[in-house]
């Protein structure tokens, strides 16, 4: 029997989900909560990839069991996962749906604090901009929808049969006071690094070093600019992931309280 997993993790204590040799991951943590669990060997597949530090207030996983499972999982693992980890549904499903290549659509937000605080360490960027020009960030994102070849902004394009992506959403939020800002960015697949060299080129707009027009550019010719340094990664989250048959709303209430602080359209 197939069950999906709706779950969310901060990142910054794993070298991402992907179980790698040597290190620890969440999807790691995952697989040998699960296997202590169910006192056999489980492999799960994750809706996707995220970096190392990155964090997920929605993912999605499945595994397979030969039997349906007549106890409370979602407490099992709950109380037996990491803090930094949490299992908020747990669904048993008909057929064989693929948490990773079902998924038609990954929405993203990256945030960014302008002015130190203790308290957004580890959960958002620290940026020092002073006035940074949020006009030409934004134009700037407004032009990402009006393509669909990211190779430019990809750090190793060439591992990738094709580099398309339907960008179907692309927003710049900031507080009244521009301290804050949010990336937010949905599309049908992202390639590795993509949102991060994105939100690196919008800050050097944003502090004058790129106009908007170097910008479109990379987009127009597909070459890949001189100098791509990703943004840090602990700013990054992965809020949304959507099925044909399963669209459940992110549950994760910091990452709510985060996104609100932030919610005035530049």
């Amino acid at each position: 029997m197939r069950y999906f997993l709706h779950i969310a993790y901060n990142g910054n204590n794993y070298r991402g989900w992907q179980k790698l040799p040597g290190i620890i991951s969440v999807q790691q943590v995952v697989e040998t909560t699960l296997s202590q669990i169910l006192k056999e060997d489980v492999s799960i597949v994750g809706c996707g990839r995220t970096d190392a530090q990155v964090h997920a207030s929605q993912f999605f996983f499945h595994f397979d069991v030969g039997r349906e499972l007549n106890f409370d999982l979602l407490y099992r693992l709950n109380k037996c996962l990491p803090h930094d980890i949490t299992v908020f549904d747990v669904m048993p499903m008909e057929g064989l749906p693929h948490a990773r290549f079902d998924a038609i659509q990954r929405s993203y937000d990256y945030y960014i604090h302008t002015q130190k605080d203790p308290y957004l360490v580890g959960l958002s960027s620290f940026y020092p901009l002073a006035n940074p020009d949020l006009n030409n960030m934004k134009e700037a994102v407004g032009l990402l929808t009006n393509y669909d070849d990211y190779r430019c902004f990809c750090k190793s394009p060439l591992k990738y049969e094709y580099t398309i992506c339907n960008v179907s959403k692309a927003q710049l939020f900031s507080d009244i006071h521009h301290t804050r800002l949010r990336f937010h960015v949905s599309s049908n697949r992202f390639l590795a690094g993509m949102i991060r060299i994105i939100v690196g080129k919008l800050l050097e707009i944003g502090n004058g070093e790129l106009t908007v027009t170097g910008f479109e550019q990379f987009l127009k010719s597909k070459e890949t600019p001189k100098s791509i340094v990703p943004v840090y990664a602990q700013g990054l989250y992965l809020t949304k992931v959507t099925y044909p048959y399963l669209n459940l709303p992110s549950k994760s209430i910091f990452g709510r309280i985060l996104e609100n602080e932030v919610d005035i359209p530049v």
